[in-house]
């Protein structure tokens, strides 16, 4: 998963930019990048790790312009070198800069389609740098030395007839603007908004609408799946429905987890979508263990806080904090090998003695991945004192890989992968599992239909990828550089087979 945001204003950029990553930094921690344009001319500064880190003040003075584009990276797989860190920039046609959020599943065909018919070299092992090649491919067989909207919302139509997945992306054009584009599904979010000031009207596009207010901008809508949308550097405003037959699928995942719970998403609130997952748990317990003798429920922090007040609401029982988080660690589900991971959890997670003495606890996350984490914080919640340990989970169990942009384990190192729910409760060794049933997360996501969705991608749940092209041979190449070994040998060749997959 990763972080998008442009910025087209009437002042310079560089602050708003930089403040904007801070708020999307849960969506990539790997690395960050901004560039800036200034009368035609381009500045970039990227590297590996927290925004934070990678901007100085020497950096941000350096970033001129009034028009720019910035992203956060969390890999999918694969190298984690600076050479991956986003936006990418290619000089032809017109230097193009692009920032992308997604994964193409058709990036290893892509890749050759780019090299041996457009004539372009890729450089890294970047899906983005595919994405932004067969951009400017486009633009470029336009053979014109000024391009309009028309031009552009062309050259996006034949990026959706020749990638496939999911993608959000922002790029910028010197001496034109700024575009943003959505695939034909929409699996992944992007937004916009503008604001007005004395010198005219800015724009903002981000992944996520929490970024929009913090920089007092006012949401105007999502993207629509296959929609484009170009803001010309003197602030014009152009859209365009620019796929053949979009269907507006967005991931649930979202929702679940890497969202913010202060966005609002394709019109959903993440907030309320969580609290309503509380609640479709609790009437599955009320449902199937009415006599249940939970004391206590409390929340694995941070993202699983609302679903679990909401939970404990419902069924009328307490609800308290019984961990305290250290939030200078990173998420765990990403970093490479068992051993690591497993080091992590405790540094990351301390547990209140009181909260859990003598008490049958029943325990709530958003979801769970591997089990490692799970595995420990119920150890942990024995070891504090915990006469029983329940387990819930606000979403159903995940058995799948995602191919969509999200860094999930390969197949089998998913603890449901393969197991039915008593058996993942022996690996994670509590006392009682419950999971949440697809069918309540998707009501609970979309109330009553109330939003104009097809439908949601639920693959990592149901193994039903949307866009029609995962196929087992996919998938079983796709485990090859997932899994923790791979990671840890850092396999190029198992990496080049599926051509990148880097840059969710």
């Amino acid at each position: 998963m990763c972080g998008i945001v442009g910025i087209v204003g009437q002042s310079p950029v560089n602050q708003s930019l930089y403040d904007a990553l801070m708020v999307l930094q849960h969506r990539g921690q790997d690395a960050a990048g901004i560039v800036t344009c200034d009368s035609n001319r381009l500045h970039l500064r990227k590297d590996n790790g927290l925004a934070r880190d990678v901007f100085r003040t020497s950096h941000m003075i350096k970033l001129k312009g009034n028009m720019g584009i910035a992203h956060v990276r969390y890999p999918t797989a694969g190298s984690s070198s600076s050479a991956e860190a986003q936006p990418f920039y290619v000089n032809s046609p017109y230097g193009i800069t692009l920032a992308h959020n997604g994964n193409l599943t058709n990036s290893e065909e892509l890749k050759k389609d780019v090299l041996r018919e457009d004539l372009r070299h890729i450089n890294t092992t970047s899906d983005s740098e595919i994405l932004l090649n067969v951009l400017a491919h486009e633009l470029q067989i336009q053979e014109k030395i000024r391009i309009d909207e028309n031009d552009i919302f062309k050259a996006v139509a034949g990026v959706h007839r020749r990638c496939r997945g999911g993608y959000a992306a922002i790029a910028m054009i010197p001496n034109y603007g700024v575009l943003a584009f959505r695939d034909p599904h929409g699996i992944r979010p992007v937004v916009f908004g503008k604001r007005n000031t004395e010198n005219g009207i800015e724009y903002m596009i981000a992944s996520e609408s929490v970024v929009l207010g913090a920089q007092g901008f006012e949401l105007v809508r999502d993207v629509a799946p296959g929609e484009a949308i170009y803001i010309t550097q003197n602030g014009e405003f152009h859209s365009y429905q620019c796929a053949a037959n979009p269907v507006h699928c967005p991931c649930i995942f979202e929702y679940v987890y890497f969202a913010r719970p202060d966005s609002i998403i394709d019109n959903i609130f993440v907030h309320k979508a969580r609290s309503r997952m509380g609640q479709k748990l609790a009437e599955k317990i009320q449902r199937d263990w009415p006599d249940h003798d939970i004391d206590v429920v409390i929340p694995i922090p941070d993202t699983s806080r609302t679903s679990a007040l909401a939970l404990a609401n419902s069924l009328g029982v307490h609800y308290t904090e019984g961990f305290i988080k250290n939030r200078y660690i990173g998420r765990t589900f990403i970093m490479p090998g068992q051993q690591v991971r497993k080091k992590s959890v405790r540094q990351k997670l301390n547990a209140i003695d009181l909260e859990f003495r003598n008490k049958n606890v029943m325990l709530v996350d958003d979801s769970i991945v591997r089990g490692t984490t799970s595995k420990q914080i119920v150890q942990m919640a024995r070891e504090a004192g915990a006469n029983k340990v329940y387990f819930g989970s606000a979403s159903p169990p995940i058995r799948y890989p995602n191919v969509y942009g999200i860094d999930m384990p390969s197949a089998h190192e998913l603890v449901a992968h393969g197991r039915s729910e008593d058996e993942i409760r022996d690996v994670i060794s509590c006392d009682k599992l419950i999971y949440q049933d697809l069918a309540d997360l998707i009501d609970a996501v979309n109330r009553k239909g109330k939003v104009n969705i097809s439908r949601f991608d639920t693959s990592v749940f149901d193994g039903n990828y949307i866009t029609g092209d995962v196929n087992e041979a996919y998938l079983e190449q796709l485990e090859l550089i997932r899994n923790d070994a791979a990671k840890k040998s850092g396999d190029e060749s198992a990496r080049s087979i599926l051509g990148i997959h880097n840059n969710p």
